[in-house]
């Protein structure tokens, strides 16, 4: 049995298809196509091919307007703290010198915050409040073969709420120290200042081993550094509209 639609019904058909593609998000795309199916079989040649070419704007139309920018200002630090079978310890970097720019990716109100970026920081920026300690773990972090401690940051676990001054949230960074890169859950405290400024308290227990690093010991290994690490790091943010 074959169908034959008059032009007062392909008329109908083709302002159902525009009005049902509009403002539909690319999640449910397919869901639409298949839907849609059986009606684009019906239509003309010529508007089925109209109707390919725009059908990427309609499907994107509420995707997002691009990813948002935060910028680490030179107030962000790292500190890392230990203990020794005698003392503790803590070091940190109190400034960062360079003005990076993360790039941040909104999906919907609960999904993950995709992020891209990181920090780069100079281990002989080390300061442990102590000569003879801050030589020690820059050596134990083989700061002359490498130098350098990149963070990178993958993820939070949401947006922070703007109207929410204080909060936690969760987030995902990798590591790389001494030639090693570890990935690891981070615990975030979020601090809002503002509509564009925000803080980010980060905290995550590490061990010198995670790394290939032996922990250092002093006079005849009767002094000992526990392998375990706590690094708090600060990011001070800036949105960028």
């Amino acid at each position: 049995m074959s169908i034959t639609l008059k032009p007062a019904h392909r008329q109908l058909n083709k302002e159902i298809i525009v009005q049902d593609l509009q403002g539909i998000s690319l999640s449910s795309y397919y869901c639409k196509m298949s839907k849609i199916r059986i009606v684009t079989d019906l239509l003309p040649r010529p508007f089925l091919g109209l109707l390919l070419f725009f059908l990427p704007l309609f499907s994107f139309k509420n995707a997002g307007s691009g990813p948002g920018k935060w910028i680490l200002t030179k107030q962000c630090t790292l500190k890392v703290n230990g203990k020794t079978n005698v003392n503790k310890f803590s070091c940190v970097i109190p400034e960062y010198a360079q003005a990076d720019t993360l790039m941040f990716y909104r999906g919907n109100k609960d999904e993950p915050l995709k992020i891209t970026g990181g920090m780069v920081l100079d281990i002989q920026n080390f300061d442990c409040k102590n000569a003879m300690m801050t030589n020690d773990l820059r050596k134990t972090l083989k700061a002359k073969v490498h130098p350098k401690i990149k963070i990178r940051f993958l993820n939070l676990s949401r947006y922070p709420e703007p109207s929410i001054k204080e909060n936690t949230i969760k987030g995902t960074v990798t590591i790389e120290l001494a030639g090693t890169v570890k990935r690891f859950d981070v615990d975030y405290k979020y601090i809002m200042n503002g509509d564009n400024e925000l803080r980010l308290i980060g905290t995550k227990q590490v061990n010198f081993s995670d790394f290939n690093i032996e922990p250092p010991r002093k006079l005849g290994g009767m002094i000992k550094t526990n392998n375990e690490l706590n690094v708090e790091f600060i990011l001070n943010l800036k949105t960028l509209n």
